[in-house]
């Protein structure tokens, strides 16, 4: 399987032109001799036109073309991915597999998902983690990106050092509540992985919308 097949330089596809069997024959020395599956996000027919992307190669890949359509396009698919990732990622956390609520159900429908289903799978990941849609519901609702699909889509105009801030406290969540994840909510452990203070994980835990009470409750859950 070859990912984000676009991505290849001129020397890279016209390797892999030479390393695919044309199918007619006896195959050239070296040519792959399993069936070969390619991905990619862009649209490899305006590539080829912009002369980005081999003509000779497309053909010779473009045997069976599966076009999915973005997340934001197939609400209907999104409860199954739903329940599928919920139980994915309680199963991979030892945590309690959560049921939502309806009306957090068809936010999820109705969100525009431009990271697609991995954006998507983030979301669920920290409500499992938290053991609350809560928080991460209302992070979703007050993001920039997260337009309803009803919703105009009127421009707007965002700070650039508001983004990188909101940006940087994104990233700095995600580090915390996978190295909690990872040490099953012992926080004593979670703050050596991440090379910080004890005291300085409770006040970030504050930060993003887990008081300590609250964590400790989480600690003797799993422990029950």
């Amino acid at each position: 399987m070859l990912d984000e097949l676009s991505d290849l330089d001129s020397a890279s596809q016209a390797q892999l032109l030479h390393a695919l069997p044309d199918g007619e024959g006896v195959p050239a020395a070296g040519a792959i001799a399993s069936r070969v599956i390619s991905l990619t996000t862009l649209d490899v027919e305006q590539e080829v036109r912009r002369g980005r992307f081999r003509s000779d190669l497309y053909y010779r890949i473009n045997g069976v073309c599966l076009r999915l359509p973005p997340l934001r396009e197939r609400g209907e698919d999104i409860p199954a991915l739903v329940e599928f990732l919920l139980a994915k990622h309680a199963s991979q956390m030892s945590r309690p597999h959560p049921a939502l609520r309806p009306e957090s159900l068809q936010t999820l429908i109705n969100f525009s998902w431009p990271g697609n289903i991995r954006e998507l799978e983030n979301v669920l990941r920290k409500i499992v983690a938290l053991g609350d849609e809560r928080f991460a519901m209302s992070e979703l609702q007050d993001a920039p990106a997260g337009i309803a699909k009803q919703e105009s889509t009127a421009p707007q105009r965002y700070s650039l050092k508001a983004a990188a801030r909101a940006a940087s406290r994104e990233a700095e969540r995600e580090l915390i509540l996978e190295a909690l994840a990872r040490t099953r909510w012992n926080r004593k452990r979670a703050a050596q992985e991440l090379q910080i203070s004890y005291k300085s994980l409770l006040c970030k835990l504050k930060q993003i919308g887990i008081e300590e009470s609250e964590a400790n409750w989480k600690v003797g859950e799993r422990n029950a």
